[in-house]
């Protein structure tokens, strides 16, 4: 009874623990994660490498994210297409792009450092 009761336990804080972002922090991730998709689809010769690359980074930490927080991925992937559409083919916005940054890294603790690792590593 006592291994039940623990495990149960643990089931319901690992629930719990997981889905804390509220619906006005997911939208604006969701939002933010779509502005670095479209951006990294801009033209290098448009736009330099580093930003595209870090674009291709945030883009993947923060669907990585939004799924471990419990968003469907199938969700996250039709939002992340309305944003391209409405985003693909207009210039990098440098004041969006920094707005999301701050508000990510002031969301997500470590984020700063986890999309500067995969800028780093080469994976994303």
């Amino acid at each position: 009874m006592k291994k039940i009761l623990i495990i149960y336990l643990l089931l319901i804080s690992t629930v719990s623990a997981a889905g804390h972002l509220s619906e006005k922090d997911k939208k604006a991730t969701l939002k933010c994660t779509g502005l670095y998709y479209a951006n990294s689809m801009i033209p290098q010769g448009t736009l330099e490498l580093d930003k595209i690359v870090f674009s291709i980074a945030a883009k993947k930490y923060l669907t990585s994210y939004l799924i471990k927080e419990g968003v469907k991925e199938d969700f996250i992937n039709s939002e992340l297409n309305k944003s391209v559409d409405e985003l693909y083919g207009k210039s990098y916005d440098e004041k969006k792009t920094g707005d999301c940054n701050k508000y990510i890294y002031k969301l997500i603790p470590e984020s700063k450092a986890g999309i500067d690792k995969l800028v780093k590593s080469g994976i994303y």
